[in-house]
């Protein structure tokens, strides 16, 4: 008979970001009042949608910057259902963990690398640099995905920041963007590796998101490593005989 997967259910969500205690009372209000219909996986589909949108939104400014508007309200349907989708279950008592977790976190993974390769396609950013902040993100997303399954414990935000403060930075810096015309032009050109990139403000910002994300990372891989490895010490090998038995 084929193993079942151990069920997280119990895993402990650690979750202290700045707007956690509103938008959880926010979310669980949305979730009493939606109707019966309303299910977690068109929840789901609504945030893979506003992915979409935002990506949309993005390239189109290439156009007219006028198109960021439809960027933030992309940010604000991507919020809308990915974050409701599992209130809703948990609120009507209809938790899958496994299959949620599997469909839930897939589906980040797609809408954070449409969100990252629309701003590299956009002017606000170079595309290097939104795939390499991209890189770093999904880096820290697989850490907190294996603690989920080590420690029963799903860490969901750092520095006071979790995927909605996320979004919310996103929207002020595209606004920003769009209306302080200093903003849109470029400051420095470098050379690397034969190819000419051209840094702006909001490039040096995708820099600082890097290396705030890669800082993160290692500081809780030093520490968990540490944590880990005291738990499960080395073992002896009971095949090597020691100096003294010697």
């Amino acid at each position: 008979m084929e193993k079942q997967p151990n069920k997280k259910e119990n895993a402990a969500r650690i979750q202290t970001s700045l707007l956690n205690g509103l938008e959880r009372r926010v979310l669980v209000f949305f979730a009493k009042h939606q109707p019966k219909w309303v299910t977690s996986d068109m929840l789901t589909f609504v945030g893979f949608v506003g992915s979409l949108i935002i990506f949309s939104g993005f390239v189109l400014s290439n156009w007219n910057l006028n198109w960021l508007w439809l960027t933030v309200a992309g940010l604000i349907v991507n919020w809308y259902g990915d974050s409701m989708d599992g209130t809703l279950a948990r609120v009507r008592k209809t938790q899958r963990p496994i299959y949620g977790f599997f469909i839930d976190h897939n589906m980040d993974s797609i809408n954070e690398g449409l969100m990252f390769i629309g701003a590299g396609l956009s002017p606000l950013f170079d595309l290097s640099l939104a795939v390499l902040c991209y890189a770093a993100y999904m880096v820290l997303s697989s850490y907190v995905y294996i603690n989920a399954h080590l420690k029963n414990e799903f860490k969901l935000t750092y520095a006071a920041l979790g995927p909605t403060e996320f979004r919310v930075i996103v929207m002020a810096l595209s606004l920003c963007y769009l209306y302080i015309e200093p903003l849109q032009g470029k400051l420095h050109t470098f050379t690397i590796f034969s190819q000419t990139l051209s840094f702006g403000i909001y490039d040096y910002v995708a820099l600082g998101v890097w290396a705030i994300l890669t800082l993160m990372f290692l500081i809780s891989f030093v520490k968990d490593a540490r944590y880990f490895a005291k738990i499960d010490p080395l073992k002896k090998d009971k095949g090597q005989k020691t100096e003294d038995e010697g």
